[in-house]
């Protein structure tokens, strides 16, 4: 199985359009120390051919660029890059990227029942898309393994599997039924290689982590450094762990966690645009590199 980091930032990307906090700052004046990053997607593929994308950001636009190699064969003039999109929840960050892909005609999501109900009653990212184009959602079951399928409707060779973590819904939905927040292990059914993607986790359990375990490359909520970040900025008194977010250092954080485990690919992504991890020669990075973990940046591409 490919996989492509199409974007690794929270909600806002580095820099954040209205955020001048030490990393924004660095990020516009020395971008060889700061990296600039899109919101958090990624691609994954059991060919290299047929892509599974995985959450919609609103810069779906040339982030998909990454995948369009060299357009439609032969005579034809409309090339759509995926297959279908994977959603993890219904956050804007996720989703609002499913609006921007109207122009394909035709579009398959997969989403639990909780995520779909949010986009079609609540932010109504489904009702604005089908005026467009033809949507289907096929549902995502909590701990059954789900075959992706191809435009054609033929089976990929991928399935998908979703299992609930701590999270908060999005502060605009009505319903926060199970399932509003997820996990995904995406398995390559020839091969057996498998990832696990969470980019939002509010807490980290032995199921979680039993879980992770079994996952070949792991791809992990970055969001914030520390639980306090937000504060000691100024920004916000809303704690990580608050945000749904648990923090990577610190007692309880990701990284003690990452770094037990055995996964080959142990990666950060959706990182805020305040995280100290962000700056290449800070300490918070070395702590990062020093547990064998990578933080993420736009177009990493590893296997599994």
């Amino acid at each position: 199985m490919q996989i492509i980091l199409l974007g690794t930032a929270a909600g806002g990307a580095v820099p954040q359009w209205n955020c001048w906090c030490p990393t924004c700052r660095t990020a516009r004046a020395d971008p060889a120390r700061v990296h600039p990053r899109s919101q958090s997607s990624v691609a994954v593929s059991p060919d290299g051919v047929r892509w599974f994308l995985i959450n919609a950001s609103p810069d779906v636009r040339h982030q998909l660029a990454r995948l369009a190699g060299q357009g439609p064969a032969g005579d034809g003039v409309r090339h759509v890059p995926i297959e279908a999109v994977v959603l993890t929840d219904a956050e804007l960050d996720h989703s609002l990227g499913i609006v921007l892909l109207r122009e394909s005609r035709t579009l398959a999501v997969y989403a639990t029942g909780a995520t779909a109900r949010i986009l079609e009653h609540d932010s109504r990212v489904l009702p604005t898309t089908r005026a467009f184009a033809t949507v289907t959602v096929s549902p995502l079951l909590i701990g059954e393994p789900v075959p992706l399928r191809d435009r054609t409707g033929s089976p990929s060779g991928l399935t998908a599997e979703a299992f609930v973590v701590a999270g908060d819904a999005p502060r605009f939905a009505t319903d926060e039924s199970p399932g509003h927040t997820i996990g995904l292990v995406i398995r390559d059914t020839a091969t057996g290689g498998s990832l696990a993607y969470v980019p939002g986790c509010g807490e980290i359990d032995e199921a979680l982590v039993n879980r992770l375990r079994g996952a070949d490359a792991v791809l992990f909520d970055g969001t914030f450094w520390q639980d306090d970040e937000l504060g000691a900025l100024g920004i916000s008194a809303i704690s990580a762990r608050g945000m749904g977010h648990v923090p990577i250092s610190g007692s309880g954080g990701s990284l003690a966690m990452l770094a037990t485990l055995p996964a080959r690919v142990r990666v950060y992504t959706h990182i805020n645009n305040s995280n100290p991890i962000l700056a290449e020669d800070s300490a918070a990075r070395a702590a990062v590199n020093a547990a064998g973990v990578v933080v993420g940046d736009d177009g990493m591409t590893f296997t599994a």
